[in-house]
């Protein structure tokens, strides 16, 4: 089983996708943030997905949490060539794509870290997270970003891993959000006033 972290105090097997919903400033990246962490402090790989900040910023904002320097740690950025910032290659910590709407090139960075995590490294438990699904939806039509986070989901289900996908709700129409809730299999609501609330199939 994952533990989803002090915050949310709940259990999930392997295989697990969850959506963390909620308006903007209702905390879901540092949620997302403070899953994958959790897992980073017992040696389980970490797998950071960017549509919305560098992996500089995303890096300095993990090591408030954990000290991840020699652990399992990477982020694909789909930000920085994007936005032109010189000449960035892939190493081993860090894959970028040329943007958000490369979700190809999302999908196969993706699965080139878990296959050196999960494969090469021999390390069975990895978190996955992306940030921000409400990003590839401003990009691309619904049915895109659909098949792509069914293939997504999908491999994060084959390595026996744990998915959080955050997605800002009030950016959205109700028929946007039912049709992606399909491929998730428990939903964390985030809200500006209260403490998350959590909801997994078969409660």
């Amino acid at each position: 089983m994952y533990d989803l972290g002090p915050d949310l105090d709940r259990e999930v097997p392997p295989g697990t996708n969850i959506l963390v919903s909620g308006p903007p400033l209702s905390g879901k990246r540092s949620l997302c943030l403070d899953v994958l962490a959790s897992g980073t402090d017992q040696g389980e790989g970490a797998i950071i997905v960017t549509t919305k900040d560098g992996a500089d910023r995303v890096l300095n904002d993990f090591a408030k949490r954990t000290a991840y320097e020699d652990r399992p740690v990477a982020v694909v950025d789909c930000v920085t060539r994007q936005q032109g910032v010189g000449d960035v290659r892939d190493d081993d910590r860090i894959k970028y794509t040329s943007s958000p709407v490369d979700m190809t090139g999302i999908g196969i960075k993706l699965s080139e870290f878990l296959q050196a995590f999960y494969q090469d490294r021999g390390i069975e438990r990895n978190r996955v997270m992306l940030h921000s699904l409400s990003t590839l939806l401003m990009y691309a039509d619904l049915q895109t970003v659909f098949r792509f986070l069914h293939v997504f989901t999908g491999r994060v289900q084959s390595v026996d891993g744990l998915g959080v996908f955050a997605i800002d709700a009030s950016a959205h129409d109700d028929q946007t959000m039912n049709t992606l809730k399909q491929l998730f299999d428990g939903i964390v609501t985030t809200y500006e006033d209260r403490e998350p609330s959590v909801r997994l199939a078969g409660d």
